[in-house]
């Protein structure tokens, strides 16, 4: 019998209001801040998160699950932290446009597109992958896992793609 989940209404809550949040804030802008050095630390931020990800699972499957549970609260906790640096930096500069013609354009709006995407729709997974965890249901949190892992993974390397591809046409 599986066990109950006391955190899908916080979850529900959280995977509602956190894009709903960013949405808002991007219409936002407080003048008078200079946080313009953000972007290469969110984007490490994200490189980092990927690789522990894969750490994470190796770790796992070598039967080391406190070291997976720390690192997967590690990714957790830099995720946060993204967020927090990505609004404030948004908030306080302008937009900054893509400029790479033809192919590479769409390849760009393709990997932007999905990323988006995709970080809205991981939320609740991780936030549910995670909580089965902590309320001990581990085969429900595997089979989760299953798919929230390559998704979460998808969006921090295509989050360091992005900033990439476009750190040439920051102001």
């Amino acid at each position: 019998m599986n066990k109950p989940e006391p955190y899908k209404k916080l979850i529900t809550l959280l995977s509602i209001a956190i894009p709903i949040a960013v949405a808002l804030l991007f219409r936002v802008k407080m003048k008078g801040y200079d946080f313009s050095f953000l972007p290469p630390i969110y984007a490490s931020i994200n490189a980092l998160t990927a690789v522990l990800l894969v750490i994470s699972v190796v770790s796992i499957r070598q039967g080391k699950r406190k070291r997976h549970e720390v690192i997967n609260i590690t990714c957790l906790g830099l995720s946060a932290l993204f967020l927090l640096m990505y609004l404030l930096y948004h908030a306080t500069s302008t937009e900054t446009h893509y400029g790479g013609v033809g192919m590479i354009k769409y390849v760009y709006y393709f990997i932007l597109a999905t990323h988006i995407i995709l970080s809205i729709a991981v939320i609740p997974l991780i936030l549910l992958t995670f909580s089965r965890a902590l309320a001990g249901n581990f085969e429900r949190h595997k089979r989760l896992a299953k798919f929230t892992f390559p998704l979460w993974l998808y969006v921090a390397v295509t989050g360091v793609l992005v900033y990439v591809m476009i750190r040439p046409y920051y102001p």
